[in-house]
């Protein structure tokens, strides 16, 4: 289960480098006991987060009478799309703020808050408090997830040995949260079971899909309380700095230009403005030739930094599809029955962090037995793509069986498998690689560019997931084969750009 901001060694703030003092008394494991609070305060933020995105999608396209939004795949797609590239790009003004104002620790605590507030809008059935539980969702979230990746590392002293491990320990909350969440909200919004449960109470079992909502914002406000029960172990980190290191003008202005950039990729969406996408690969594609041509050390790695940005963002378009297009697939063409029984296609969510457990100790003993020998970070990017690729291209013959009814659910695990070995080659060392590359004194600014990657490569995601359609087996094929193909084309661009990369970093592996 990625983030795309899993393992930040802090944002660059001032808050985190001042707090180097909360590991003296040691908790789980010898870890500083304020891991145990973030690492329970994570796992429901995201047990929230996966809950409610495992549903978004299917609630958008599920007919009226069902319950759902009604509206077409090409407008779950727009919605689902907009979302997720919001939660990403709000980050970038969330940092900042916690950076210079409010403190990591108090910015976590209003961003829990908001997001809890979302989820329990969007559990009031209406077409107003679904948008507006969105938007709460993704301001919240904004302030809480590259913060509370903050405190962890603020709860270490520089050069921790136990700094890694800390952050492993964290990322296994994020893929705990994500493994249950789906499980219990599909069953909540999907089950036949649940619905029957609703119907002998006396309610609309058709407005199950708010009860799946509702236990989402239950998890955020569970974790909530876990950082308001425990934060004492926090001792000082995160808290506010004690003089702004910035005045009020630089905050408005990174808001100002966040909401600029969010404005621009939206607009895209509009007819006659759908050329605004190209500026997704332009842009950066212009800074790296840039930043090449200047040939001082900084300047070049600014350079790489972008040609991760690209790959990163090729990345995330197709993978976040889990949400959309695979969600659609296991809803409407896969086979859901096990022992008689039919589970909830949400169910199908929980593979990628189950995945992620099973696999992440496998990936940690191979670079640790492999040393200095394991690839590099370019070439870990390419291997990233490559199985992101060889997943999509295993739904092409997937798609034409679904012309003889529901396929089996092996091919969607099969489809995570490889999803997830991708994940595991890219995701881990993406943010970490920013932050060497980054010079000194941009490294917030490095952090920026990463999650404006993620927030355009989950815009990507909705947009390509406009084409997906489940009544044409030959055209559902040709989709998976498109998308295989575009991530084929940027693994090979990538593998022949490897050496002129590594020269960029300057010995940064």
């Amino acid at each position: 289960m990625s983030d795309q901001s899993d393992h930040p060694p802090s944002h660059g703030s001032e808050t985190a480098q001042r707090a180097l003092t909360p590991g003296a008394r040691a908790g789980f494991a010898g870890h500083p006991q304020g891991l145990a609070t973030l690492f329970f305060a994570e796992l429901w933020e995201r047990f929230s987060y996966y809950g409610m995105r495992a549903l978004l999608a299917l609630f958008i396209v599920a007919p009226a009478a069902a319950g759902g939004l009604g509206l077409s795949t090409a407008e779950a797609a727009r919605i689902y799309g907009n979302y997720t590239m919001a939660v990403y790009m709000l980050s970038i003004p969330g940092g900042f703020i916690a950076d210079r104002y409010l403190g990591a620790h108090r910015a976590v605590l209003i961003g829990g808050a908001i997001i809890a507030c979302g989820h329990f809008t969007l559990a009031i059935n209406s077409l107003t408090t679904f948008y507006i539980g969105l938007s709460l969702i993704a301001l919240g979230t904004g302030l809480f997830k590259p913060n509370i990746s903050a405190l962890v590392g603020a709860l270490y002293r520089q050069g921790d040995d136990r700094r890694d491990a800390g952050f492993s320990i964290f990322y296994m909350g994020i893929n705990i949260g994500g493994l249950i969440a789906p499980l219990v909200t599909g069953f909540l919004a999907q089950s036949a079971m649940f619905k029957s449960w609703l119907a002998a109470w006396g309610f609309d079992p058709a407005l199950s899909w708010h009860w799946g909502f509702g236990a989402a914002g239950v998890g955020m406000s569970l974790g909530l309380a876990v950082l308001a029960l425990r934060g004492r172990h926090l001792a000082e980190a995160g808290r506010p700095p004690a003089i702004a290191a910035t005045t009020w003008g630089a905050a408005l202005l990174v808001l100002v230009g966040t909401i600029i950039v969010m404005a621009v990729t939206m607009l895209s969406d509009r007819p006659g403005f759908e050329w605004l996408r190209g500026l997704f690969l332009v842009v950066p594609i212009a800074v790296i030739a840039w930043f090449a041509a200047k040939g001082d050390l900084d300047s070049k790695r600014i350079a790489a930094v972008f040609v991760f940005f690209i790959a990163a963002m090729v990345f995330w378009a197709i993978f976040e599809q889990a949400g959309l297009t695979i969600a659609l697939f296991a809803d409407q063409l896969t086979a859901r029955t096990l022992a008689g029984v039919t589970f909830p296609s949400a169910w199908f969510q929980s593979l990628n962090p189950l995945f992620v457990i099973l696999l992440a100790p496998i990936f940690a003993w191979a670079w640790l037995r492999l040393g200095k020998r394991q690839p590099s970070s370019p070439m870990k990017f390419v291997f990233g793509l490559f199985f992101l690729g060889l997943s999509f291209l295993l739904m092409v013959p997937a798609a034409m069986l679904t012309a003889e009814g529901r396929v089996s659910p092996l091919w969607l695990i099969g489809l995570f498998f490889l999803q997830t070995v991708g994940e595991l080659f890219l995701s881990p060392v993406g943010l970490s690689t920013m932050t060497k590359l980054a010079p000194m004194r941009f490294v917030g600014l490095m952090l920026g560019v990463w999650f404006l990657g993620a927030a355009w490569g989950n815009k990507l995601a909705g947009v390509l997931g406009s084409g997906f359609t489940a009544g044409d087996a030959s055209e559902l094929a040709m989709f998976f084969l498109q998308q295989a193909a575009m991530v084929g084309v940027a693994t090979l661009l990538l593998l022949a750009l490897v050496p002129w990369v590594k020269r960029l970093m300057g010995g940064v592996r």
